[in-house]
């Protein structure tokens, strides 16, 4: 009997690319999306366009926080692994509309612990994020470091998931693991994240901002190598053994945070030059000084998600943004 996986934020750019490949490798995907609008929901229709070829696709438009929504749909569907995206992102957008946060990403996902703890998967996967390493100025960042001090509202309700999620793992034996990305990017990429930004405005003729002056460095992560470091872990539910020291294995639950992260930090303006050379234009640059509850750095220790599925391709920069100048030209025009 094929696998049944349960994705929420199916129609996002990183929950379209997960249930896709899912898809891909024989699965039935229900995919949960509440089409907002806090970008073109044109998009997101695109997406879900492209799943529903598959046969295997089943489409649920709701909205994640409404009580039941994910009670009903585990209790219908069974599924053998959950894979939870939907959230509201955007460190800046959680400034000017912190209540969208709390609904969101906290009773949704407080809706999704209540919906596994009463139909439970073989393995619950949640999403957090790297911004929850904050004020951390230690890196590569692992997840055995404190993540304490959140610097934006987002990535204090997405660490306040974490716990959550580790609390439901502890109390009700669901095995959970975290996952903490860094900066993906790649075709069908949310218009509010900077390579969209900077390919639009570059393409239009019009100036592109770049904070702190371009003092800045990510560990920007292809979106392929992100889905399959997530397709090799829904194999590796936590268990009760560590692989190592640098295993953060609850010691009093199945519950593991895991960074899926490039582990090669960029300086943001080689970035804008990587664009500019899939482009074949120059940029006319607008530096800003650094916004609120931004950080100037990421890096990802992978050494964790290593020790668990293996080595992860890691996509030269230059072809990732290659990939994605090409989808957005052929999307738009």
């Amino acid at each position: 009997m094929a696998e049944t996986a349960l994705v929420t934020g199916s129609a996002g750019f990183i929950g379209f690319h997960t249930a896709e490949r899912l898809l891909q490798s024989g699965a039935k995907v229900v995919g949960l999306d509440a089409m907002t609008d806090y970008y073109d929901p044109a998009l997101k229709d695109a997406r879900h366009a492209i799943l529903a070829q598959s046969p295997g696709f089943t489409a649920v438009n709701a909205r994640l926080e409404d009580a039941g929504v994910m009670a009903d749909l585990m209790a219908e569907h069974q599924p053998d692994t959950v894979v939870h995206l939907a959230a509201q992102a955007g460190v800046r957008y959680s400034i000017d509309a912190p209540w969208s946060y709390v609904e969101a990403n906290l009773i949704g996902t407080y809706e999704v612990l209540e919906a596994a703890r009463h139909n439970p998967p073989k393995h619950l996967m949640l999403a957090s994020t790297s911004s929850v390493y904050g004020a951390n100025t230690q890196m590569p960042y692992a997840e055995t470091h404190k993540a304490d001090h959140q610097m934006s509202f987002y990535a204090a309700t997405k660490k306040a998931t974490e716990g959550m999620a580790h609390s439901y793992a502890h109390l009700y034996g669901i095995p959970v693991t975290m996952f903490r990305f860094f900066t993906v990017y790649g075709p069908w990429g949310r218009p509010d994240m900077a390579l969209f930004k900077f390919v639009k405005a570059i393409k239009a003729g019009e100036p592109i901002d770049v904070y702190n002056h371009g003092k800045m460095s990510r560990d920007f992560t292809f979106v392929e190598d992100l889905v399959e470091g997530l397709m090799r872990l829904r194999a590796v539910p936590p268990g009760e053994v560590p692989v190592g020291e640098m295993d953060s294995l609850s010691p009093v639950a199945p519950f593991r945070v895991v960074n899926i992260g490039n582990s090669a930090p960029t300086p943001l303006m080689d970035f804008v030059r990587a664009v500019e050379t899939a482009m074949g234009q120059t940029a006319q640059v607008n530096y800003m000084d650094m916004q609120p509850g931004d950080v100037p750095a990421t890096w990802a220790d992978a050494s964790l998600l290593e020790a668990l599925v293996g080595a992860l391709t890691r996509t030269p920069l230059e072809e990732g943004v290659r990939r994605f100048v090409q989808w957005y030209r052929e999307y738009y025009d």
